[in-house]
């Protein structure tokens, strides 16, 4: 028991040091042994690509090294076999601790259902955009005679009509009837010679036509400047036309000039 005697000042800087070195054989026996051995400290596993592998694969597949698999997210797509993995994270290659969860998102087996938008009413152009952002494919475009020019006027799925809000599922061929713009509806051209062009431009609009090109020349003697002096096609016997076709009209006197800005 001599050892711990501290009659001089020697002993207690002696007793100091030796506290001091056990203190540190503790710190370093906890840090650098102790704890890598209850953590695997510094054994990491490099994170295989998973991505193309099926879902029923992957947990012998992980397990092997190591790791697990947790599924957070899921899409469908027509061209992808259900189950097949779409993305995962961490990205392969990573160097990541055993037991680790490998986020993954994975095909769906079935199409998710969703509500059918409203196309009817609306151009064709916007129904197909609307139907590519819903998921759902553009199928037959068929012009219909209508005056209504490129105007959506019936949806349809399997040749019935579908309403709007009606469920669907997602990646659907929805065909589209759509107006040509002309009609079907044939009937004599009007004469609108003489006429004010004004008049003569309310005329046909009011039989669902369409001012064409507009020519200007000189008035002739005995004709009246701003009247239609000459039109195509001319309304001669038996001469027909069709709704939402176009007549020009040639006017007697000087174009009108042009505001300036």
């Amino acid at each position: 028991m001599s050892f711990l005697k501290s009659d001089t000042p020697a002993d207690l800087v002696k007793h100091l040091l030796v506290i001091a070195a056990i203190g540190a054989a503790l710190v370093f026996g906890f840090f650098f042994v102790y704890l890598p051995m209850t953590t695997n400290h510094g054994e990491t596993i490099v994170v295989p690509k998973v991505t193309g592998m099926q879902q029923e694969a992957l947990e012998d597949y992980l397990d092997e090294r190591n790791l697990r698999y947790f599924v957070d997210d899921s899409s469908y797509n027509p061209k992808i076999r259900p189950g097949q993995v779409l993305t995962q994270d961490p990205a392969p290659g990573e160097r990541v601790k055993e037991d680790r969860k490998i986020y993954v998102s994975v095909s769906m087996k079935n199409p998710p259902i969703i509500k059918m938008p409203k196309l009817v009413d609306g151009s064709e152009k916007n129904a197909q955009m609307i139907l590519s952002s819903y998921d759902l494919i553009v199928g037959d475009i068929r012009k219909v005679p209508d005056v209504r020019q490129n105007q959506v006027l019936r949806q349809l799925v399997g040749g019935k009509d579908i309403a709007p809000g009606a469920p669907i599922a997602k990646g659907t061929r929805v065909d589209l009837e759509v107006a040509d713009g002309l009609g079907n509806q044939e009937f004599p051209v009007p004469n609108v010679v003489n006429m004010p062009q004004d008049e003569a431009a309310t005329l046909l609009v009011g039989q669902h036509l369409q001012v064409g090109e507009v020519f200007y020349q000189d008035a002739e003697e005995g004709q009246e400047e701003g009247t239609v002096v000459k039109q195509r096609p001319v309304a001669a016997p038996g001469a027909t036309i069709r709704m939402g076709q176009l007549v020009d009209l040639w006017i007697a006197g000087k174009a009108p000039l042009k505001a300036v800005d």
